[in-house]
């Protein structure tokens, strides 16, 4: 699977506006044959910094993603948004999505 992991740092008067401004992006994403997950997230520590995860079945998934017109479209209009470049991890994995941590497991209800 290809495992994609970015990093967005938004104008701090967009930190507002960036989820919404992505939603079509996501669903449609989502929606696609290919995609395994596609999660936001945002640090902790920088408040206008957003965090994605996604995943593909194969190159030829995320190949098929990046010449979407809604990953043009996306990238249109986050150009607006972000205060920097976005940084990047992209990498061919084994697997085909998440998988359970071993390390840890619930010790039962509370």
């Amino acid at each position: 699977m290809i495992f994609i992991a970015v990093r967005f740092t938004v104008h701090s008067a967009e930190r507002d506006n960036w989820l919404p401004a992505v939603e079509d992006f996501t669903l449609a994403t989502r929606n696609e044959p290919g995609n395994l997950f596609f999660e936001w997230s945002y640090s902790v520590e920088n408040p206008y910094q957003f965090v994605l995860l996604e995943a593909f079945a194969s190159p030829e998934a995320g190949e098929a993603h990046v010449r979407s017109e809604h990953f043009a479209a996306a990238m249109d209009r986050m150009a607006d948004l972000v205060a920097e470049t976005p940084e990047i991890i992209n990498v061919e994995v084994p697997g085909e999505g998440w998988s359970r941590m071993t390390e840890l497991a619930p010790r039962g209800p509370r």
